[in-house]
């Protein structure tokens, strides 16, 4: 029996398929995203092959891709993930339909011309969604301790950054308030109150970080760093997944996404700012752990990294020099994981 391939237009409520047997499309339907409807598909494609080797599925990635994907593999059908970055041919079509998303999908998967997406572990998928939860808490702390300042500021009272660092810090504003500021005592206990709360998660969330990844040979020679700590460590680890799926230094940092862009055209060659591509956590997370091992400097003055961003601040803007280094940085990165080396100022090759 001749091989199928399926494409499928994932949503949220419901997914389109599109089934391709010898170039030509011999159903197309409708599911809901449900236990239901994953069922139903599964039934018509076991009808409609001798074993499930002989039916290939793709799928854009989304946010319930790995879900759909684990149920399709668990039948014993092949899936592929597909890179919606680098297969603009569904984005940028004139007649965009879901029915014409799957039959673009199924088309180009029995070519054999689909870029596939990679799926990190479940276990990387739950420490970003612990770092995600995290960094979302955080940006709470800021913005609580922002409206603080402006309260403070509306009784004419002028605060400083570190007088809400700490609970024992915001202890000693309260209690140093009079009794005609009892109306600011409110509104501060409030969002105080709040803040401890939501500091005491980070906290513990950052404790769970380091149970879970105690094992973690990435997680662990990503700390010999100076400057990376357990959530920067983690964002990394995470976003890697596995050091061996990049080529070489070079491919590592374009998927970090601080590469500049380059276009040429005959014999002209022009460069611009970093791509951005890749992901964001990742990229900030580099960016963060140059600016700590900056601040630092009684430590890391004498390193390689910090020689070269000194001279690079020289004849560049700070912010510049910085994502320079930060590039640098992640060639370390993929030179210690890849040859499980940790961090040596005196013996890693970073050039």
């Amino acid at each position: 029996m001749s091989k199928i391939y399926a494409g499928i237009d994932l949503h949220k409520t419901q997914f389109t398929v599109c089934i391709l047997r010898d170039g030509l499309y011999e159903k197309e339907g409708q599911y809901p995203t449900s236990n239901e409807g994953y069922k139903a598909f599964i039934s018509d494609l076991q009808a409609m092959c001798m074993i499930p080797e002989d039916v290939e599925l793709a799928i854009e990635s989304t946010g319930n891709a790995r879900h759909f994907k684990t149920i399709m593999e668990d039948a014993g059908f092949t899936v592929t993930v597909v890179n919606t970055l680098r297969f603009k041919v569904v984005n940028l079509s004139t007649r965009k339909t879901d029915k014409n998303d799957a039959r673009t999908l199924a088309d180009f998967l029995s070519k054999e011309m689909l870029p596939k997406s990679h799926l990190c572990s479940p276990m990387n998928e739950g420490i970003r969604r612990i770092l995600k939860c995290r960094s979302l808490m955080v940006q709470d702390c800021v913005a609580l301790k922002n409206q603080a300042h402006s309260i403070m500021l509306a009784y004419g009272k002028v605060t400083k950054p570190t007088q809400f660092q700490s609970k024992k810090n915001r202890s000693a504003l309260l209690a140093s308030l009079l009794k005609r500021d009892s109306t600011l005592k409110y509104s501060l206990e409030t969002l105080f109150d709040t803040l401890d709360v939501i500091e005491s998660q980070v906290k513990n969330m950052e404790k769970r970080l380091n149970e879970i990844t105690r094992a973690d040979r990435y997680v662990r020679l990503l700390m010999t760093i100076p400057g990376i700590g357990i959530v920067n460590a983690c964002t990394i680890s995470a976003y890697i997944d596995d050091i061996s799926r990049f080529e070489s230094a070079g491919h590592f940092s374009s998927f970090c996404g601080i590469v500049p862009w380059v276009q040429t055209s005959n014999e002209s060659v022009h460069y611009g700012r970093i791509t951005k591509r890749g992901p964001q956590e990742l990229r900030t997370a580099l960016v963060q752990c140059v600016v700590a091992m900056i601040r630092m400097s009684d430590k890391t003055q004498n390193t390689r990294l910090m020689k070269q961003y000194a001279a690079l601040k020289e004849n560049k803007s700070s912010g510049k020099a910085i994502i320079a280094t930060a590039r640098k940085l992640s060639t370390v990165i993929y030179v210690m994981l890849r040859d499980s080396v940790p961090f040596d100022i005196t013996k890693l090759n970073v050039s």
